[in-house]
């Protein structure tokens, strides 16, 4: 098994702080939250700062696992983090020993995965965990959408952060058109202070078709392949491949 490329923008404290004020709930957590109606229990792999994790855990028990400790923290601090039994594990390679009527791998963390065996782990790791009439989501750019891959430098966003102020982000990114990764380096630079932060990563872009057929091989089967959070159906100009499904 290969190793993750090593992500300081998710493992350093200095960088994950950013996380949350670079990344507001949106309808990805809300379609999760929909989709777990019903469900007695749910698995968060690449739970991140976890505040789709503590927001599941409301009316449910649920699990949160993430490599990056970083992440974790900023968890573990969150109301309703005490709710939440949190892992420090591998989506790869963690084995829980309990099912779950829902596993999600959301904020496009299926994409650190940089190789098929990688991806074909993660995959094992969804199907090890779902109980038999348990269902999973997960999210993953579609490499037929060409505009968001195709830029290689970004406009100066600001955010707001709750201790700093104001942040401007920015980032700079480069696609390889061979592998299907794409390179990128997120810059944070706090406007009060002048102080920069930066961090480099990478992720992995697959086709539809590809990911179909591993996922068979895993014993996963898709109910319904959708293009976006809204609930529209993927077509090959999707800006999202969004499968969600149940145990073949």
């Amino acid at each position: 098994m290969s190793t993750v490329s090593d992500d300081p923008l998710y493992r350093d404290p200095s960088l994950a702080q950013f996380y949350d004020a670079a990344n507001r709930w949106g309808p990805d957590f809300d379609f999760c939250v929909k989709l777990a109606e019903g469900a007695q229990s749910a698995l968060d792999l690449g739970c991140g700062t976890g505040e789709l994790t503590a927001a599941l855990a409301a009316t449910r028990i649920v699990t949160g696992v993430d490599p990056a400790a970083a992440m974790l923290d900023i968890g573990r601090s969150r109301p309703g983090g005490d709710r939440v039994e949190w892992v420090e594990g591998d989506a790869r390679i963690v084995r829980l020993g309990r099912k779950y009527d829902l596993v999600v791998l959301t904020g496009h963390a299926f994409q650190v995965f940089l190789t098929e065996e990688d991806q074909r782990s993660a995959l094992a790791t969804i199907a090890a965990h779902l109980s038999p009439a348990g269902r999973f989501v997960f999210d993953t750019r579609n490499p037929g959408f060409r505009g968001e891959r195709d830029v290689r430098h970004s406009s100066v966003r600001q955010l707001e952060h709750a201790q700093l102020g104001t942040v401007e982000a920015s980032d700079e990114s480069h696609y390889d058109e061979a592998t299907g990764i794409l390179s990128y380096e997120n810059v944070y630079r706090v406007r009060a202070t002048g102080e920069r932060f930066a961090g480099r990563s990478k992720i992995l872009y697959t086709p539809r078709d590809k990911l179909s057929g591993m996922m068979r091989d895993a014993g996963l089967t898709v109910d319904v392949w959708y293009g976006d959070w809204e609930g529209s159906p993927f077509h090959v100009r999707s800006r999202e491949i969004i499968p969600v499904g149940r145990l073949a």
